[in-house]
């Protein structure tokens, strides 16, 4: 599905993707594991559009997406969250989904304007496709609150349901399970389990105890490079880690 050729990312000649390269072979869920500084984000941000990089290649489905632009990379298939959220703290939590949603026709002023048939289809299907993440994430009740009234784990589901609402193939998730207490973890793992039957899913987290349950393949990332690969009951041994981390 996606096939990660030889990228190099410099920032002031440090390299913080050192001629990484992966391939996904028949995986669900991905976990990208390594200590702060070690290049992950910055590899999600090259994936998604958000940094350029001028070298090495990023085939998805066949075709070379580095460098193509974050709206173009949605439409490509590929969503993403971040450690930041980046919610529409003062629209509602359906407005948010209904935000992320790929091909409103009323996007074209003539055409929602005349308020035609087609529109109201259109707006119909948006809505009912809301609802059912809505329910998915376990937020139906909160569809007409404003976001920011959500406790943090809730803005987390929700930021999980605004990256499925593009219907992408796969979902880059940047620390989904930061700062949230037990009973959200299990939430939120149970979610992304869920969802996997259905979408490839990469993440990125620090919580290796809590991820490794639902996740078939470990990559281990230091100083930009892919130190190790592996299962997770495999690669989360002390030793194992405490060679390929350093």
């Amino acid at each position: 599905m996606i096939n990660i050729i030889n990228i190099t990312k410099s920032f002031n000649g440090l390299n913080a993707v050192n001629n990484l390269s992966f391939e996904w072979k028949d995986y669900s869920i991905v976990s990208l594991i390594g200590p702060n500084g070690a290049g992950k984000t910055t590899l999600f941000n090259i994936i998604s559009g958000f940094i350029s990089c001028f070298s090495g290649k990023i085939i998805f489905n066949g075709k070379n997406i580095l460098n193509l632009t974050p709206d173009k990379i949605v439409h490509e298939g590929i969503s993403r969250t971040h450690q930041d959220l980046r919610l529409l703290t003062q629209l509602t939590v359906m407005e948010n989904v209904l935000l992320n949603q790929l091909n409103h026709i009323g996007e074209n002023p003539i055409i929602s304007c005349l308020r035609t048939k087609k529109f109201k289809n259109n707006q119909k299907e948006h809505i009912e496709k809301s609802l059912s993440i809505l329910e998915t994430i376990e937020l139906i009740d909160k569809a007409n609150d404003l976001s920011e009234t959500l406790s943090y784990g809730q803005q987390k589901l929700l930021s999980i349901g605004c990256c499925i609402a593009s219907d992408p193939i796969l979902l880059l998730l940047d620390e989904p399970l930061s700062g949230l207490n037990y009973k959200m973890i299990d939430k939120v793992l149970s979610l992304l389990s869920d969802i996997s039957s259905k979408k490839k899913i990469f993440i990125i987290e620090h919580n290796i105890e809590a991820i490794e349950h639902i996740s078939e393949i470990f990559l281990v990332m230091n100083a930009g490079s892919i130190t190790a690969e592996g299962p997770p009951d495999i690669i989360r041994k002390k030793d194992i880690l405490e060679i390929f981390l350093g």
